[in-house]
């Protein structure tokens, strides 16, 4: 039987409006780590992204492909043994929004660089998907107000699910904990929060589904 894995470096992926910031930012308080945030709001394109996708998608996906290469590039150049550190997103975030979002032109430029850059970032000891059904991510985000995510859809949200799902389904690349936030409130329910640390401190390797809480 395999022991836990060694968790100096995770980070929580998954569609807008799934809850990976605030998990990643009550795990990093937890384990006493470092939190690494996505820049979104410093892409000065996102906002007429959300207006006009197919127009701007290619300069808004480009701009967060090098911001996060750069993010992930100077976390290598540190020591990962000196303080566990949490991100809130990982580097392949950024295929699968490419795969939703750019014209087939595109995105074949966009492979070609993504493959370029992403050999050198380094790997993280565990991926946590947190997943919901469109319908409870639109309601988060309409709950949250940001202007430029007014113009998102319950459509588009299916479209970004299908693309996580599609990745994960047959993701090795590290260990994988699937978390499905749609019943689930870690701010307002303490024990969601500790079910969900017992899963990671139990995980043996592999993908685990996380069981909510009945």
């Amino acid at each position: 039987m395999h022991g836990p894995i060694q968790l100096k470096y995770i980070a929580v992926d998954g569609p807008i409006g799934a809850g990976k910031t605030t998990l990643a930012r009550m795990l990093a308080e937890d384990m006493g780590g470092r939190l690494i945030l996505e820049p979104a709001e410093k892409n000065p394109f996102l906002h007429e992204f959300y207006k006009d996708r197919a127009r701007n998608a290619f300069k808004t996906q480009i701009f967060f492909l090098l911001s996060r290469y750069q993010q992930q590039l100077e976390l290598r150049q540190q020591d990962l043994f000196e303080q566990a550190v949490v991100s809130d997103y990982t580097f392949a975030k950024d295929w699968i929004f490419a795969g939703a979002n750019l014209s087939e032109d595109e995105l074949v430029l966009y492979q070609t660089v993504f493959h370029l850059l992403r050999e050198r970032l380094p790997k993280p000891d565990l991926v946590i998907y947190v997943q919901a059904d469109a319908r409870v991510l639109h309601q988060r985000i309409r709950k949250r107000g940001f202007d430029y995510e007014r113009p998102i859809t319950e459509q588009y949200l299916e479209q970004l699910i299908d693309g996580y799902n599609r990745f994960f389904l047959s993701y090795e690349e590290t260990p994988l904990l699937v978390v499905d936030t749609s019943e689930q409130n870690y701010l307002e329910h303490p024990e969601d929060f500790e079910n969900i640390k017992r899963a990671i401190l139990a995980h043996r390797g592999g993908t685990v589904h996380l069981i909510a809480r009945s």
